[in-house]
């Protein structure tokens, strides 16, 4: 399996040398990549605890055939009889409300296929794509847009920000839109036909498929990045062709998906901008909320200026505040206040659905709990809304845990006592600005 990995990784090298020789043009041949090699990659590459799809086929069942499976696999997709299933959709509860949450089920064997198909693409999209896109590539991530916004609002000193909403984005996509814009770049009629079955598969529900011309496959392995190919026509390519070049002075973008950040370093720009960003989603079928996408005065504060604004972005808050070693004012974060309190609340449910599981077992998922917030959370200035974080899961714990028939007598010094013994992780900073990527 090492050497088939070495010979995917070649393939996807060539991939890219010729995805950048013929920049500007429609590739017509990708598909003879994909071998059983490839296939044997992908399925080594797709997660196998996932829930099964409409066929109601396992990972471990899919596997104990696996060489004929693939083997069925790689002549139905490249003879075009392979037909794309509907993806399951099951709901589970969101936060601590009564709302339900729609999740999408592929099947395991379409997982593995769209996970051959996004590795022949992804070589090819990432010639086009901008630097400052993050989401869902390879070698980018959420605290690397993070990081970008807080070294280029520096070097700005701050300015005017459009912060942009999108309405259920992955929902509202538009298939044939899409399907044009996969055909600039790629137009190889395998690869094609296949995405054309995957938008038109739709969804199970109630014992019925239900269809739609817009949105990304549910669950999907391949909907990142047609999403982000998407959002790349719509506005970064228009903000870097189109905008940029009739600004009066400097502007930067960040993006990870559908959130987005536009700093514009003059006022007037920043307002003509959003005069017409409205017009500019609408014409691709997409819809900015129009409350919250807003334009915030984000610049670096000065003496008299009235209490500064602050923006929301990848789960933490933007402000500007004085260093306490230089004295220079610096963008700071912190957890947003809708996400500490959301994690609290996901936190409390949980405590009460399992308070009676054995303490081990309680203290094992709040372990990996904590050990997850602070591997998000956990970045320079936000120790303290950290620390908050898990002062809260433990009086949480405290308190489901004196409502079980044995514990009722639990009090604070025998909790502690027995916090010595299932100690919880400290909070601490696990990211520091990763300005050499940038």
């Amino acid at each position: 399996m090492e050497q088939f990995e070495t010979v995917v990784l070649t393939k996807q090298k060539r991939i890219a040398e010729i995805a950048k020789e013929h920049k500007g043009e429609s590739l017509k041949s990708l598909a003879h990549y994909i071998d059983l090699k490839w296939l044997y990659v992908a399925y080594k590459r797709t997660r196998r605890d996932g829930s099964p799809g409409i066929d109601g086929f396992t990972a471990e069942e899919y596997g104990k055939d696996l060489k004929g499976n693939l083997e069925r696999l790689l002549a139905e997709f490249k003879s075009g009889k392979y037909k794309a299933p509907a993806v399951k959709r099951i709901f589970i509860p969101k936060g601590n409300s009564n709302e339900k949450r729609a999740l999408g089920l592929p099947t395991f064997e379409d997982k593995i296929l769209q996970r051959a198909v996004l590795m022949i693409l992804e070589p090819v999209f990432e010639e086009y794509f901008y630097s400052f896109s993050h989401g869902f590539r390879p070698n980018h991530s959420a605290h690397l847009a993070l990081d970008e916004f807080w070294l280029r609002s520096h070097k700005m000193k701050g300015g005017w920000l459009i912060d942009l909403d999108i309405r259920k984005y992955f929902d509202t996509i538009d298939h044939k839109l899409l399907k044009e814009m996969v055909l600039d770049r790629v137009c190889d009629g395998v690869i094609t036909r296949i995405l054309g079955k995957w938008l038109k598969a739709g969804v199970f529900e109630d014992g019925n498929v239900k269809r739609s011309k817009v949105g990304t496959p549910q669950g999907g392995v391949i909907s990142p990045l047609l999403s982000n190919l998407f959002l790349h026509v719509v506005l970064d390519e228009w903000f870097v062709e189109t905008v940029k070049p009739r600004l009066k002075e400097d502007a930067f973008m960040v993006r990870y998906a559908d959130d987005a950040l536009l700093m514009f370093k003059n006022k007037e720009d920043a307002f003509k901008v959003y005069s017409v960003i409205h017009k500019r989603f609408q014409k691709f079928g997409l819809e900015l909320h129009p409350e919250k996408t807003r334009i915030i005065d984000f610049r670096n504060p000065v003496k008299g200026k009235k209490k500064q604004e602050t923006c929301n972005f990848l789960g933490f808050t933007h402000f500007w505040k004085k260093s306490y070693k230089s004295g220079q004012f610096i963008v700071a974060k912190t957890t947003s206040k809708e996400r500490y309190t959301r994690s609290l609340q996901a936190v409390n449910l949980w405590c009460n659905k399992h308070r009676h599981w054995k303490i081990i077992d309680q203290w094992m998922y709040l372990k990996r709990m904590l050990l997850g917030h602070y591997g998000y959370y956990g970045v320079i200035g936000n120790m303290r809304k950290i620390s908050s974080f898990r002062y809260f899961v433990i009086r949480i714990w405290f308190k489901w845990l004196k409502r079980r028939s044995r514990l009722r007598d639990l009090n604070w010094e025998r909790f502690n006592k027995m916090l010595l013994r299932y100690q919880l992780p400290l909070p601490r900073i696990i990211h520091t600005a990763n300005i050499a990527k940038l």
